[in-house]
Parts: C-alpha cells; sequence; structure tokens
C-alpha cells in the first residue's frame, strides 16, 4: 500500500493534484483543503489511500492525518465509496464530522451532497462509537464562541486564497473573489434563506472561482 508520497505539484485543482515523485507524476484527489494547501512547483508531502476497484486504481491525498482517518472512517459505514467520503470531506473537516455524528445532528449531514437522510441516520448510528478520535479540538479554539468562530472563518478564507495563488491567479485577485464569496454568505444569511449559510472552504472555493470566471 501506498502510505505517502513527496513530490513536485505539477499540476492543482480545487480537489486534485499531480505529484511529480522521481519523473512519475501521480494524480491524487483530495479535500479542498488539501488542494488549498498546496503551492504548483513546490514540494509537498501528502497521506495517501489507494482505492481499488475492480479495474480501477484510484490515489486520494490528505494533508493531515486525521482527514485520512475521518475518509476511511466513513466508509465503514453502509452505503459509503471513496467518492462520498471524499464528498463529505469537502463540506466537512474531520473535527466537524466528528460533532455532527456525535450530536446526532442531522440536518448538517443532509446537506453534504449525496448525503440523504438514510445514509445521514446510518452515519450517526455505525459511527457514533468510532469518532472520538476525529473530534480533538482546533488549534485556534477557545473559550469565546464569537473569536473562536471568526478566527475559524479567517482561516477558511485563507486557505480559499492559498488555493486560488496555487491555481494561478493574483493574490489580491484572489482575496477580491473570497471577500465577494463571503458576502454572499452574508446576504443569504441576513435574507433568512434556509437558515445558515454554508461557510466550508469547498464552498467558498466554489463561488469564488465563479467570482472569478465572470
Amino acid at each position: 500500500m501506498i502510505a505517502s508520497l513527496t513530490g513536485v505539484v505539477t499540476a492543482l485543482g480545487p480537489t486534485a493534484a499531480v505529484l511529480d515523485v522521481g519523473g512519475v507524476g501521480f494524480k491524487l484527489l483530495c479535500p479542498p483543503t488539501t488542494a488549498a494547501s498546496l503551492r504548483l512547483g513546490e514540494r509537498a508531502t501528502l497521506l495517501t489511500h489507494l482505492a481499488v476497484r475492480q479495474d480501477d486504481l484510484t490515489l486520494y491525498g490528505f494533508a493531515r492525518p486525521d482527514d485520512r482517518e475521518a475518509f476511511l472512517l466513513v466508509q465503514t459505514a453502509a452505503g459509503v465509496g471513496p467518492k462520498l467520503a471524499l464528498s463529505i470531506l469537502a463540506v466537512m473537516d474531520a473535527p466537524a464530522l466528528a460533532r455532527a455524528v456525535a450530536a446526532s445532528d442531522l440536518a448538517a449531514l443532509v446537506k453534504i451532497p449525496g448525503v440523504g437522510k438514510k445514509v445521514a441516520e446510518r452515519l450517526v448510528v455505525e459511527l457514533r462509537d468510532k469518532v472520538a478520535a476525529l473530534a480533538a479540538p482546533a488549534v485556534d479554539q477557545v473559550d469565546d464562541d464569537g473569536a473562536a468562530r471568526r478566527s475559524d472563518e479567517e482561516r477558511r478564507r485563507g486557505q480559499v486564497v492559498a488555493g486560488l495563488t496555487g491555481l494561478g491567479y493574483a493574490a489580491k485577485e484572489a482575496e477580491r473573489a473570497v471577500a465577494a464569496a463571503a458576502d454572499q454568505a452574508d446576504q443569504a444569511e441576513q435574507m433568512g434563506q434556509a437558515g445558515p449559510a454554508d461557510r466550508s472552504v469547498a464552498a467558498y472555493m466554489r463561488a469564488a472561482l465563479k467570482q472569478l470566471a465572470r
């Protein structure tokens, strides 16, 4: 099994990267948070998982051990494969997923593309006793909940800006696109559209790319 790869990033997208390892290019599918941490032309090390499906071999890459653990863990639930597992991590990082499962927060889980009520219920029932190790508090967590949310928001927006610059966009251009995406989320919440806006790295990345495509 390929446990990790170290090489130069030669191609980068919102959910995929190519690492040149000794002249061989390995394509890895990865969560947006991982893609946002990479830079074109720079060396990087990614933890990996090789999924084998009949005649198909797919490599998945992760910048953080807990995200790989979460990726593997959710697949122990009935009906969850690698594609859906990656979709889950595109919306929730490992600690957020652990909190949602532990709290039986079906409303949060069904917001993930591909996760309906039945899958959300299976995640809660089958993983509730297994997610404790993933629920470590974030490094920037503080007693003041408001300050913690602001810090987490800044971290996510920074990751998206870094990811966009890694894709070749100018820093100022990326910052403006992410700021516009955040403004859209603010406006949606103010208008009361279906509760809190999706402010995940993946959501910000999608919205920012739409801004840049205009």
